[in-house]
């Protein structure tokens, strides 16, 4: 199929590749935290951003609340949730080998996949908030993406302010690099995982608080979230946190052009070649591996 790529239409393809990539990196980050500090394998990352986006649903459906405000207590909710997840169980494979996190987590994903099932049924769902396009120079910027767009920058930027900056993150960058030796700095590293598995939740939920506004949402939604965490962290480097970033806004930007000239069918393969392309090349990502 011949396609004829105008200016125009390179332009829109950049535009939506770096809305998308925000809220990829955004998401990815914790994950990404989570692997970096406590060595896990989270499968359960993406349903947890699910229920982030359930939470959302059901306090605008039922209270009314604004979608933009439910954002920072979506957090807050699975912040919670995640800590609760790492004291009960995940700090039991923490110094297993990675098979049993991954196994513990797909085992937990497949728990929350099933408990929002019985909450909320298999029926799709939607917040109906904003819809339309701000047109500026011939080019559309979806309002619900570009809302997305600002809020996932927003914290992402501020997390890694949080990271750089903070006492609590300098910690958890010192127990990312060692264990060892941040427990000998007097750092409860114990704590520091239950915080690190809480804070990759809560930007988890505000991936889905903000994905709410744009698609409609159901349990298994997170399948493919978990996916694409996955490869933002492998294209970015596995414990490289700003390579989220970097990759996320790649894998943005590649996703669109890649629906300039294949079937919606084929340009969902795409990701999948671009992983296994990343780790036959450049195992460690294209940002090479652990930094802080």
């Amino acid at each position: 199929m011949n396609v004829v790529v105008t200016p125009a239409m390179l332009g829109q393809v950049i535009i939506s590749g770096i809305l998308s990539g925000a809220l990829y990196a955004m998401v990815a980050l914790g994950l990404g935290l989570i692997f970096g500090v406590m060595r896990v394998i989270n499968i359960a990352h993406g349903p947890l951003l699910m229920l982030g986006s359930y939470t959302t649903y059901f306090l605008y459906a039922h209270f009314g609340i604004n979608p933009l405000l439910t954002v920072p207590i979506a957090m807050a909710v699975l912040f919670v949730v995640g800590v609760l997840l790492q004291r009960g169980l995940v700090f039991r494979v923490v110094d297993a080998p990675e098979l049993s996190s991954l196994l513990l987590t797909f085992g937990i994903s497949i728990m929350l996949v099933n408990l929002a099932q019985l909450a909320f049924t298999s029926d799709l769902r939607a917040v109906e908030y904003i819809t339309g396009s701000w047109l500026v120079g011939g080019l559309a910027f979806s309002k619900p993406r570009m809302i997305a767009f600002v809020f996932a920058a927003a914290v992402t930027a501020l997390s890694f302010l949080v990271l750089k900056f903070t006492r609590l993150g300098k910690a958890i960058r010192a127990t990312s690099q060692s264990r060892e030796v941040a427990m000998v700095c007097g750092v409860d590293v114990g704590r520091i995982h239950m915080l690190t598995f809480g804070f990759a939740s809560a930007l988890a939920a505000a991936g889905g608080a903000l994905l709410a506004v744009i698609v409609a949402i159901q349990p298994e939604m997170g399948g493919v979230w978990t996916f694409k965490s996955f490869l933002v962290i492998v294209l970015g480097g596995a414990g490289n946190y700003p390579g989220a970033l970097v990759g996320g806004l790649l894998l943005g930007l590649v996703e669109q052009v890649a629906s300039l000239f294949l079937t919606t069918q084929l340009s969902e393969v795409v990701a999948y070649v671009l992983l296994v392309l990343v780790l036959l090349v450049r195992p460690s990502g294209l940002l090479g591996g652990r930094q802080t």
